[in-house]
């Protein structure tokens, strides 16, 4: 199991929308939200992202193709 930190920048379209929620059960990750900062218009995450490896790639396919920014900030090996 790898685990990765991301910042994830949200674009004002997806801030009602339950993006982790669907992440999880769709890839089976498991996220360790670190910080957080959500308005009406604006959103960011900082966000610990557990799984395998190719699941985790196909996890970061899936939120760049909703619209989602993603900036890896360091991987972790466990």
């Amino acid at each position: 199991m790898k685990t990765q930190r991301l910042e994830l920048t949200f674009p004002e379209k997806l801030i009602k929308k339950p993006v982790l929620y669907d992440l999880v059960k769709a890839y089976d990750v498991v996220p360790n939200i670190r910080r957080a900062n959500v308005d009406e218009k604006f959103g960011w995450i900082v966000l610990e992202i557990s799984g395998e490896e190719k699941v985790l790639e196909q996890a970061f396919a899936y939120l760049e193709d909703l619209g989602i920014d993603i900036e890896h900030l360091d991987t972790f090996v466990e």
